[in-house]
């Protein structure tokens, strides 16, 4: 598999379901390119930045990233704006944690997040996190994933959340 033709499947499957059943096909190819050690190895290599974007789609607006991280690493909750995310995960793992929102982030204020679970992420593993949806990643070592972001959030302004008890 090839990027180029990765990113073709993905199109066709956002085409033709502009909503949550194109990036439920999406997430399944995600899970499809990580069984492939070529695509990994071409895409994804060990030593990569941590952030590459791979293709960015003309049309539709959607990103593919390689993501290579060489030691432990955090990021607090978060959300993707107005678009979705899915993170692959392509060696080592990522402790994910979802968040429950007690009060919405904006340029105004801070937002303020609960934490309602954790769980890991393994090689192989895709989750999907629809708009809205805030969670956190954590690695506590060298990972790499595959990402698609509906949007190349380097253009997209987000606002933070401060973590509060549930």
């Amino acid at each position: 598999m090839t990027i180029e033709s990765f990113a073709a499947k993905c199109r066709a499957a956002l085409q033709a379901h502009p909503d949550a059943r194109g990036r439920a096909q999406v997430n399944l190819l995600v899970k499809e390119a990580l069984k492939d050690p070529d695509f990994v190895a071409t895409y994804i290599p060990e030593g990569g930045p941590e952030r590459q974007v791979l293709y960015e789609d003309p049309e539709l607006g959607f990103t593919v990233l390689a993501h290579a991280y060489s030691d432990a690493k955090a990021s607090g909750p978060h959300d993707h704006g107005p678009t979705w995310a899915i993170y692959g995960q392509a060696a080592g793992a990522t402790v994910m944690t979802d968040w429950d929102c007690i009060e919405p982030s904006s340029a105004e204020h801070r937002g303020k997040a609960a934490r309602r679970q954790d769980y890991t992420l393994a090689p192989g593993d895709a989750h999907l996190y629809e708009p809205g949806v805030i969670h956190s990643p954590r690695r506590d070592g060298p990972t790499r994933l595959l990402r698609i972001e509906g949007l190349n959030m380097d253009r997209v302004k987000r606002y933070p959340y401060d973590v509060v008890a549930a």
